[in-house]
């Protein structure tokens, strides 16, 4: 029997209604089939199932909400294959780290939009329809700030209005380089500011995101060692609203250096000073005591993992089914952009598990639950909290970002719908057909529709960085 959802929204008062018909469509309550859904100034304004098609614009396949990507370094994108050989000493987080210093001092404001938006083209063509981006380049190669203060922020900016992918901007905090407020390299010097300069680059950035639909700005402060307890408590205080987004127990030597700095590792140190709430996001927290886990879970935070990026720079395994069981929030964020693909980072996720754990289907704890639809639903709401938009679900009110997987994908084509996006995780390649941003179309046949220009744009500056490598 059809079925209708309509709403008036204050948002779309104005505009014309575009109505497409999705002969499957991933809905809240499950896959439904013959959908009619209104679109009014990028958001959806009526949802009818069951119905026929009339004259809606037809978009055939496997429709289902745009996955957010919560945590994303978009110059690093540029990066990829270039930590790959051995060093001298035991590779590490660290030996990475300093590989990432001498490449960031090479970056133009030019470079870094022109790196940025093949990141974010390749983020729409993988299944990501948001991006926050953790954006810590602010300054000159000297550390000398740019006439805007927000150059490299405005960079950001082009690069998501040119790909369309919708953008949470999120100007980090970094002060110091090491806990304890330890004197900063010179490898950070292009990422430092002081609480003062920082309040400035937010309210320059919340200016340069004004026209673009629901962009949101929040805050970052990079980490516990990159800041004081005085400057982050400053900082979070001047955000009166918007995400807060840190970086918490990536890895065992930042915990060990957290306790020899305040007798507590991070995440403990963050739930005794800090008043976490859900507004904020704690990007990995792959090393976390029992406690630690009841207790941050219980915050309504998100935590943000990246499962390609913790596994390829060694970071650890995140104590997945034990989050689970404590009803944390979680999302997943493709991070150091070392491979773009928002199944292969729910696919590593899942994995990392079985590997730690000996198990399979670790990240569900129901008899019969599909693991596939258990992380697509998690990352759906955690992601869209923790970017703080109007996104990860079709419903009425939110912003139709879509993504639809190819019918004639061998796995998918073939099995009932409750395995349709188990296979898509776990045993396609690929399978992303058209991707619509507040219903439109900016991926189509599995091609960004401007993929030649920003493409080629990128080769000339990746050619360029890569002669002096």
């Amino acid at each position: 029997m059809p079925s209708q959802q309509s709403a008036n929204l204050d948002h779309a008062s104005q505009g014309s209604i575009q109505t497409l018909f999705f002969d499957h469509l991933f809905l809240p309550s499950g896959w439904a089939r013959d959908v009619r859904l209104s679109i009014k100034n990028g958001f959806i304004s009526n949802i009818e199932t069951g119905v026929p098609r009339g004259d809606a614009t037809a978009i055939s396949g496997f429709a289902l909400p745009g996955i957010p990507n919560l945590h994303s370094h978009a110059f690093q994108r540029a990066m990829a294959g270039l930590a790959e050989h051995r060093g001298s000493t035991e590779d590490s987080f660290w030996t990475w780290r300093d590989l990432m210093y001498r490449f960031v001092g090479r970056l133009t404001p030019e470079d870094v939009e022109a790196i940025a938006a093949v990141a974010y083209m390749e983020m729409l063509e993988r299944g990501f329809t948001a991006v926050g981006e953790f954006h810590y380049i602010h300054h000159d190669p000297n550390g000398v700030p740019y006439a805007d203060l927000a150059e490299m922020g405005s960079r950001i900016v082009a690069a998501a209005t040119e790909t369309g992918i919708g953008l949470t901007l999120l100007p980090v905090f970094y002060a110091y380089g090491g806990f304890g407020g330890t004197a900063p390299s010179a490898g950070q010097r292009r990422f430092l500011n002081d609480p003062e300069r920082f309040a400035a680059l937010v309210e320059r950035t919340k200016k340069l995101t004004a026209n673009l639909p629901t962009a949101c700005v929040g805050i970052a402060p990079h980490s516990l060692r990159a800041v004081t307890p005085e400057t982050l408590r400053l900082v979070v205080t001047a955000a009166e609203t918007g995400p807060i987004h840190i970086h918490a127990a990536e890895q065992v030597r930042e915990v060990d250096d957290c306790i020899a700095w305040s007798g507590r590792r991070p995440i403990e140190w963050l739930l005794a000073n800090m008043k976490l709430d859900p507004r904020w996001c704690l990007i990995h927290a792959t090393h976390m005591t029992e406690e630690e886990t009841r207790q941050l879970a219980a915050t309504g935070a998100v935590v943000g993992l990246c499962p390609v990026t913790e596994a390829s720079l060694g970071d650890g395994i995140f104590n997945g089914p034990e989050y689970l069981a404590a009803r944390g929030r979680f999302g997943v964020g493709s991070d150091s952009n070392v491979a773009i693909d928002a199944v292969g980072e729910l696919r590593q996720l899942e994995y990392s598990q079985r590997l730690r754990y000996r198990s399979r289907n670790v990240m569900t704890d129901a008899a019969g639950q599909s693991t596939g639809e258990r992380l697509t639903a998690e990352v759906l709401a955690g992601g869209a909290q923790a970017l703080s938009r109007p996104i990860g679900a079709i419903e009425v009110g939110r912003r139709a970002d879509i993504v639809v997987l190819d019918p004639e994908q061998i796995n998918l084509g073939s099995v009932e719908s409750s395995r349709w996006l188990d296979c898509w995780i776990f045993a396609s390649e690929r399978a992303v057909k058209t991707v619509l941003v507040g219903g439109e179309k900016v991926v189509d046949e599995g091609r960004h529709v401007r993929r030649e220009t920003i493409a080629s744009r990128y080769r000339a500056v990746l050619t360029r960085l890569m002669a002096d490598v």
